[in-house]
């Protein structure tokens, strides 16, 4: 009976060690399908960032690689030479399918009645009116890349294709021989070399004498503002300009007769050129960007076009709409806003967040307040933009015009959009960010750090600005490296406060204050919109949108790669002083 009892218990025994090894935990209560879902949607999200940016760099970066150029002869005896800029599947027409031949019938209706065709860059928009044509594959007879072609990157109506016929030196006709002949070159640089001259005589000699002459005007309306037409102020102020204004005519009309003979010149000095079709375009050779034999090019000069090209959108000045040249006045524009921008909210944000944090009673009013900060958070970015030009602009710019600017009136000088103004209005916008920043970095500091400072017989402040401060600083930082991005890339208020299509003149200069903080300005983001959605021509556009986009983006990089050094190493500084 023992042993069958033992025999009985046995396998219960062993049932219940199976049952224990058997039974699992649920899944939930362990939090495995919540730690999936964060995981999953992490990936998500770095996956669908890391893909628009490989989109944005991807076509900006080849923005500027210099393009063969295609000569496509039509079945009908068409010709057209231009860059292959992107090619699609469209549907063909009823009439077009039925005008081709039964080959290209089958093969377009294998491919479910879709055919591919290229859109190709014409240029030579003075005299096509068009920049570029779409060429279907069933209506191509031949494509050709001869050597001979060349890409001409005007000053003016944008690129030429085609050859170069002959070119003027001092009103002289000479052979064209080639882009790298000595003659050529040497006329391009003298050329250009006039350009910059006529620029500096234009925005310096003669813009100092209108400068001057404006000011002058000026002086003269505030005596008949303050004194009256029948003073006798008002008489000795208009003998004084008429007084001034003979040296400043004399030398306006030296600068002028300069001006004139540089034209002369330039005028004598012509390039030639000729499209696939025969038809003409002479023009000044000053007027003359970069030429080069697209179908022709080593690697070395395609490696040199390119970088030029980098140089020249860098430095210089925009053209053709925004679409072409340079947009070193957007960079300006945007690091300028955002400097002036940090100058104001920084100060603003931190010593508000010291109060709320140290100073202020905790209660029902300062809830209310942190409430509210969080709510200006959410605003809408326009909202701001709208308060910033009802009262920045035409409020305190307004007040400021009538008190210190009567003269100018109603022209308006601070009453209108500009940079001050932008950078008030985005402050205002971003100083929520850095408030509740500066606030969590400041609770993070111990107490018994404040305590221990009080107890060594520190003051309030003493111990705010050496013991909290210092290792809340990398918090502080975050907000402002958060308010700087966000501010940087804002576009819908700075259109209602400031930013323009296009402001060549910078906001600095060589007239009294030197800074101009008044004047409107260019941003990059504002730029890109511009561009993108204002232009003639969006696909002419397209690819200075992405180049411009790769820049915002470089710029902001840069200026929180910045920022966050300097957290990092006031983050070492402090990392083993708490206690």
């Amino acid at each position: 009976m023992s042993a069958m009892a033992d025999t009985i218990h046995m396998p219960a025994e062993t049932s219940a060690m199976s049952t224990a090894t058997v039974r699992r935990t649920d899944m939930r209560s362990r939090g495995e399908p919540a730690l999936w879902s964060l995981g999953g949607a992490l990936a998500i999200g770095i996956i669908m960032i890391l893909g628009f940016l490989a989109l944005v760099f991807s076509n900006g970066v080849a923005t500027f690689i210099p393009k063969p150029i295609i000569v496509v002869t039509g079945i009908d005896g068409t010709v057209t030479a231009g860059e292959p800029f992107r090619s699609e599947l469209f549907k063909p027409t009823a009439e077009e399918l039925a005008a081709l031949s039964p080959e290209w019938q089958a093969r377009i209706k294998d491919a479910n009645g879709y055919a591919n065709r290229t859109l190709y860059r014409l240029g030579n928009f003075d005299i096509y009116g068009e920049d570029f044509r779409w060429v279907p594959d069933f209506a191509v007879a031949k494509f050709e890349q001869p050597k001979n072609l060349i890409f001409v990157e005007r000053a003016e109506w944008g690129p030429f294709v085609g050859t170069v016929k002959s070119f003027t030196i001092d009103g002289a006709e000479q052979a064209f021989t080639g882009l790298g002949a000595t003659a050529f070159e040497k006329a391009h640089a003298d050329a250009r070399d006039r350009a910059a001259a006529i620029r500096k005589l234009e925005r310096g000699q003669i813009g100092a004498v209108n400068h001057e002459l404006e000011q002058e005007r000026l002086k003269v309306r505030k005596v008949e503002i303050s004194a009256g037409k029948t003073s006798a102020a008002y008489k000795a102020a208009q003998d004084n300009l008429a007084e001034v204004s003979v040296d400043l005519q004399r030398r306006y009309d030296a600068a002028t007769a300069d001006v004139t003979k540089l034209r002369e010149v330039d005028a004598r000095n012509t390039l030639t050129l000729a499209e696939i079709g025969g038809r003409e375009k002479t023009i000044p050779f000053s007027a003359l960007v970069r030429a080069y034999a697209a179908n022709d090019l080593s690697l070395a000069q395609k490696v040199g076009v390119y970088f030029s090209r980098w140089a020249e959108f860098l430095s210089d000045e925009p053209r053709e709409a925004n679409t072409e040249g340079g947009v070193f006045p957007a960079i300006f524009g945007t690091a300028a806003m955002t400097l002036l921008m940090v100058l104001v909210v920084a100060p603003f944000g931190i010593l508000t967040a010291l109060y709320l944090r140290e100073y202020a009673k905790q209660g029902r009013l300062v809830a209310f307040v942190r409430i509210s900060v969080n709510n200006l958070a959410g605003v809408p970015s326009i909202v701001y933009g709208v308060f910033g030009l009802g009262f920045f602009a035409y409020v305190l710019g307004g007040s400021i015009d009538a008190l210190f600017y009567p003269e100018r009136l109603p022209n308006p000088t601070f009453g209108t959009g500009g940079l001050l103004w932008s950078a008030l209005t985005l402050s205002l916008l971003t100083v929520p960010v850095v408030i509740v920043a500066t606030e969590e970095a400041l609770a993070a500091v111990p107490r018994s750090m404040r305590e221990g400072s009080l107890a060594c017989g520190a003051s309030k402040w003493q111990t705010i600005r050496y013991i909290v401060l210092p290792r809340a600083m990398p918090g502080v930082m975050t907000g402002i490296i958060l308010a700087m991005a966000r501010g940087a890339g804002e576009v819908a208020p700075l259109m209602l406060v400031g930013v323009v299509k296009l402001a060549p003149e910078l906001p600095i200069d060589g007239f009294f204050p030197y800074v101009h903080l008044e004047r409107s300005f260019m941003h990059l983001g504002f730029h890109i919109f511009d561009v993108g959605f204002q232009s003639r021509n969006a696909e002419a556009g397209k690819p200075m949108v992405f180049v411009t986009t790769v820049l915002l983006i470089a710029l902001v990089t840069l200026v929180n790669a910045t920022a966050i050094i300097v957290r990092s190493r006031l983050k070492k500084r402090f990392a083993g002083s708490q206690f």
